[in-house]
């Protein structure tokens, strides 16, 4: 049986805790983010008065094993604002406890709370680990990602 966990939102002084899951997260996808810009990412994210960008925080006997990271914003196709998950990320160490989709369950929840019942991500089409959980919990929609 799993250990328990707690999740809870970011808070100031969960910097240390998360910056360590987030660069993890970055390194995973084999990227580096300016110092400035983490810092900015945590205010957004640990500020109440950001109200539109939120996080939170998996902890499990004191130790942070995830993070999550979401984004609320209007939609032009809904009367209702909608919610993006913009970043999961489980420890290796804890992976294959049900952390990941704890995790989506809380945004789920809250986004449901919040009046936002939509919640949508993305990932990259080579990630089999993830994509087995998202198969598992959500709809694939068939879209394709383009940046420019």
């Amino acid at each position: 049986m799993p250990r328990s966990i707690d999740i809870l939102p970011l808070r100031p002084e969960d910097r240390g805790a998360w910056e360590g899951l987030w660069k993890a997260y970055l390194a995973f996808y084999e990227t580096t983010l300016a110092e400035a810009v983490i810092d900015l990412s945590f205010t957004r994210y640990s500020t109440p008065a950001h109200s539109d960008m939120m996080a939170w925080l998996a902890w499990q006997d004191g130790r942070a094993i995830g993070l999550v990271h979401v984004i609320s914003h209007a939609h032009g196709w809904k009367a209702e604002p909608v919610t993006y998950l913009q970043d999961l990320f489980v420890a290796p160490d804890a992976r294959g406890q049900g952390i990941g989709a704890a995790l989506i369950d809380h945004v789920c929840a809250d986004a449901a709370a919040a009046g936002r019942p939509s919640v949508y991500w993305l990932t990259q089409s080579h990630n089999a680990t993830a994509r087995r959980l998202y198969d598992r919990v959500a709809t694939d929609t068939g879209f394709v990602k383009y940046a420019k």
